[in-house]
């Protein structure tokens, strides 16, 4: 008899999940069971975005500011392929503009344009700023934000396997918190969307501009 093996899903998710990616390898006594802070330098945020990343199976709402982190684009990459996943990526226009983001999505867009095209936008805010936020709702269920941009140094990624340092070993001071409190994963989610439709209509606007001038 074959065992049928299931994917790795966010359906019994629980913040306890993520502890054993801090430097303790769990919690305190006391600890919040809907919200937790994370420390870029100590804990390894990396791991905990990816654990959450790569357990999506029914949405995504994310936006991010410094995108420069080419597994966890390729976590993403494979969400946007799955059309059973609603998703929604905003990113700041500016900084999507660096050297390596940049390749990065210029990579993404080749291979797979029209997934790119449907589920990214490179934009601003409402107000025409950056698009600043760097955060995410993984499901409906769980939330994530913090200082933390996608990044070697902004996450701390680990060069010795489980802990902190190592040689070329770099860390922002950054935070990331995770929470799965119902209603600030719901407000979260409704202004990360919020946010990519300003985004997307600062696009049109400005092609439409584009060829009035034509």
């Amino acid at each position: 008899m074959t065992t049928k093996i299931f994917p790795k899903t966010l359906h019994t998710f629980d913040l306890t999940d993520l502890a054993e990616y801090t430097k303790e390898g769990s919690y305190s006594p006391n600890a919040s069971k809907d919200f937790h802070m994370f420390y870029v330098g100590r804990d390894d945020v990396h791991n905990i975005l990816k654990h959450v990343l790569s357990r999506v199976t029914v949405s995504l709402y994310l936006n991010m500011f410094g995108f420069d982190d080419e597994e966890l684009n390729d976590v993403l990459m494979k969400i946007v392929h799955d059309r059973s996943i609603t998703c929604v990526i905003t990113l700041d226009k500016s900084q999507a503009g660096g050297v390596h983001e940049k390749r990065l999505l210029e990579s993404d867009a080749a291979k797979d344009p029209v997934g790119f095209s449907t589920h990214f936008v490179l934009g601003q805010s409402a107000t025409h700023q950056i698009s600043h936020t760097k955060g995410f709702v993984a499901d409906g269920k769980v939330g994530a934000e913090g200082s933390t941009n996608w990044s070697a140094s902004g996450e701390g990624t680990f060069v010795v396997k489980g802990a902190a340092g190592g040689v070329g070993y770099r860390a922002q001071n950054n935070t990331q918190s995770v929470f799965t409190d119902p209603d600030a994963v719901a407000r979260f989610q409704a202004e990360l969307l919020a946010e990519h439709m300003a985004a997307q209509h600062g696009v049109a606007s400005k092609r439409k501009r584009a060829r009035t001038k034509a």
